[in-house]
């Protein structure tokens, strides 16, 4: 790949990857679930214990090799090059996990467009509004997912520079911007401060071997390790970028918008008695698409803002993923990445096409294996499985297989000795056992 992302491409590139709908729902509900600002510490020790640890190995995977994940294991590899190849095709989890994220990105759409009119005024009437979208609304859900497959597949046609890096240099600075309008519009009401004592005041009690799963898991895939894509675009990096400092800036982008979001939606949450504990998809889709019905004309403005900046959020996460796997078809067969796209789109397409038919009421039976529908069954084959496993075989490669002096002279200009002694320790002997410990325990739920 010849072209290279600028210094503050590649830091906003990442953190649009890492930075996904789960920001919306899935850390504020564990902060808030779990302890509140103890969880946030607990969070912070692991992703950094963990999450710093197996991204910095990803990165210097892609960076010294300049490689796609399954050439990159293949070149840097001494002796079982072909099976060590076979850790790359992690990027196949991101390519199922693109065809059900485009999916809810979709939802997104939906919601978008329908606050220009009329939201549920309820939660009875949201919950029937989402149903029905989810089980029966199968043309409004091809028409949004299809929107947001060609958005992406138009925006990585375009490359690195004027595709990915111009995406993320607009849409992650406009996400802050959209937040910090509904942060400080959320400050003047009652429910902020409630959203603050929820969010912040540490409750220790609260903790337990549940919360240490969850943070230690948050904290793995908040950092968007084990799918290719860190060392997808770390192959694109400008050489002399301080890896630490990058790293460190892409930590703090991902953990101030996961923060942000959460005080926003739980200042609505409050403000009007809803559930703080409701999850998922349900508290952005039916919680808080009804308070802003209840809001008036202001309501609607708010829906639209919080919805465009979820779409961003969405779409950066998206584009991520999508690349790794055309990367990879571009430096072995030598396609033209106008053909790339088009093998790697199609196969999205007719995945997400399934997905959504997976969950319509006439055609579910037909498409659940394992008592999971399909678009379930993806979700847990890329999040459960490839993914920990893309983690975990990234540590346990650059801790064992690649030689220790060369990782040291790598990092040499920003990692001072001690540093990288530590670094190194945790990469062999403590990291991969917790991802070990993630994946184990997700299996068994």
């Amino acid at each position: 790949m010849n072209e290279k992302f600028s210094k503050i491409g590649f830091i906003l590139a990442v953190a649009g990857s890492a930075v996904g709908l789960g920001n919306a729902w899935k850390f504020p509900t564990l902060v808030g679930t779990n302890g509140g600002s103890a969880f946030i510490i607990l969070y912070l020790f692991l992703i950094i214990c963990v999450g710093f640890t197996i991204f910095l190995a990803e990165l210097c995977i892609g960076k010294i090799s300049q490689k796609d994940p399954v050439n990159a294991y293949k070149m840097l590899a001494p002796k079982h090059k072909k099976a060590w190849s076979i850790v790359g095709f992690s990027i196949i989890g991101a390519i199922l996990i693109v065809s059900f994220y485009s999916i809810i990105i979709g939802w997104i759409v939906k919601y978008f467009y329908m606050s220009f009119f009329e939201l549920p005024k309820d939660i009875t009437a949201g919950e029937m509004v989402f149903k029905n979208l989810l089980h029966q609304d199968y043309v409004s859900q091809i028409l949004c997912f299809s929107i947001v497959f060609f958005i992406t597949f138009y925006v990585v046609s375009k490359g690195v520079i004027n595709g990915i890096e111009r995406l993320n240099v607009w849409m992650m600075p406009t996400l802050f911007v959209l937040l910090l309008i509904m942060l400080f519009y959320s400050m003047s009401m009652d429910g902020f401060f409630s959203a603050v004592k929820f969010l912040f005041v540490p409750n220790f009690s609260s903790l337990n071997a549940t919360s240490l799963l969850s943070a230690l898991g948050l904290a793995f895939f908040s950092m968007s390790i084990g799918a290719g894509s860190i060392i997808t675009y770390s192959a694109s990096l400008n050489d002399g970028a301080n890896f630490i400092k990058s790293t460190f800036s892409i930590i703090a982008i991902n953990v101030l918008i996961g923060i942000m979001m959460g005080l926003i939606v739980f200042t609505f949450i409050f403000e009007f008695n809803a559930d703080p504990t409701s999850q998922g998809p349900g508290l952005i889709f039916i919680s808080l698409a009804t308070l802003f019905a209840n809001m008036g004309i202001l309501g609607n403005i708010l829906a639209i803002l919080f919805f465009t900046a979820l779409f961003f959020a969405g779409l950066t996460s998206a584009v991520s993923m999508v690349e790794p796997f055309i990367f990879y078809l571009i430096n072995e067969y030598k396609f033209s990445r106008k053909k790339a796209i088009f093998i790697i789109g199609f196969i999205v397409y007719m995945l997400g096409i399934l997905c959504i038919f997976s969950y319509i009421e006439f055609s579910s039976k037909n498409l659940t294996f394992f008592g999971k529908s399909f678009f379930d069954l993806l979700d847990y084959l890329a999040s459960n499985i490839i993914m920990p496993l893309g983690g975990f075989f990234a540590a346990i490669f650059v801790g064992f297989v690649l030689k220790k002096e060369s990782l040291k002279e790598f990092f040499s200009h920003c990692m001072s000795e001690k540093f990288f002694e530590i670094w190194y320790f945790v990469l062999r002997f403590i990291a991969p056992v917790a991802v070990l410990i993630i994946m184990i325990t997700s299996l068994l739920r």
